[in-house]
């Protein structure tokens, strides 16, 4: 083998074993932000007032990235340097050491690079529904509990989604009341939401509440049908002239889901198109039922009752 052979055979031996090591130290850099790149922040929101009238605010919480390429800003301080380490350890080690030169000898992320990775998001990991006792009346708030950075999901799929009731109480209850993943690859103008629904009860001190829960996901438009079945008693004439009571069982559907009111901007800047100078009135459209079937019988006190059940739904405008 001449030399231009050997140099590169070398060259290729040494990219390779580059390329493991560097692969080696991207996944426990992933590792450690999954772990501690992925944080609950505080968010305060507006509640209402309470029964004396004082406004209420509560700090609901929210998930966000607190290291890595897009969300590093000066904002967040020494958390920037996190990803430069493969470890908290290593982190805290160097910072004690004084050795910020460690910093420059592992590569920097790709500044378009979330600090979950590109295959997850960051999400919370559990909420707490909490009531609030308003001047208007009770109120439910739910807030985040903690985060973590959990898998994008390409296909429409039911996700667990806990809800901790009465939190800290004898009553606490711990509920899966279900969500749909956030599709990236559905077709335009088409969402990943629930179409089958459940119950589960929860003990209170005064009483149980019923909790809907989401039980399955399907791609559907923004305005959409779900089943909800109604039963009703039906008598029915049989050969031999007896009359029967059975139970009846009509699905009369139900619409759910939003309505986009398109672009209300009529007059653009000349100088920017991004700025809008006049804004036209948003309408009020509602998802409300487009058709409907009706279903006629004779019910237990012997009258004829007819039951109306939506077959589609559609946007439209409110009067």
């Amino acid at each position: 083998m001449d030399i231009h052979g050997s140099s590169l055979l070398y060259l290729t031996v040494l990219y390779l074993t580059l390329a493991e090591v560097w692969s080696k130290h991207v996944e426990q850099r992933n590792l450690f932000a999954l772990r501690a790149c992925c944080r609950r922040q505080s968010h305060f929101v507006y509640i209402g007032q309470d029964i004396s009238g004082s406004p209420v605010r509560m700090d609901v919480g929210m998930c966000r990235s607190h290291c890595g390429g897009a969300s590093r800003t000066s904002n967040y301080g020494p958390q920037q340097e996190y990803l430069k380490y493969s470890s908290m350890l290593e982190f805290l080690r160097s910072k004690k050491m004084g050795a910020r030169t460690a910093s420059t000898e592992s590569a920097e992320p790709s500044e378009n690079t979330p600090s979950c990775g590109e295959s997850h998001v960051c999400e919370p990991t559990g909420m707490r529904v909490e009531r609030v006792l308003l001047f208007e009346g009770p109120r439910e708030v739910e807030v985040v509990q903690e985060c973590h950075c959990e898998t994008k999901i390409a296909q429409c799929l039911r996700t667990p989604a806990l809800r901790t009731y009465f939190f800290e109480t004898p009553y606490e209850t711990v509920v899966d009341v279900g969500g749909c993943s956030k599709s990236k690859g559905s077709p335009d103008g088409f969402s990943c939401v629930p179409t089958k629904f459940d119950s589960a009860l929860v003990e209170t001190p005064n009483k149980v509440n019923i909790i809907q829960t989401v039980v399955a996901c399907d791609l559907k438009e923004s305005c959409y049908r779900v089943p909800s079945v109604e039963y009703y008693y039906e008598i029915v004439d049989q050969t031999d002239g007896i009359k029967e009571e059975k139970l009846k069982e009509i699905d009369v559907g139900r619409c759910l889901g939003g309505c986009t009111a398109g672009n209300r901007c009529l007059l653009r800047s000349p100088s920017d198109p991004q700025m809008c100078r006049l804004w036209a009135e948003r309408p009020q459209t509602s998802c409300a039922p487009q058709s409907y079937e009706s279903h006629t019988f004779l019910n237990e006190h012997g009258q004829i009752l007819t039951v109306l059940s939506i077959t589609s739904c559609h946007c439209q405008n409110k009067m």
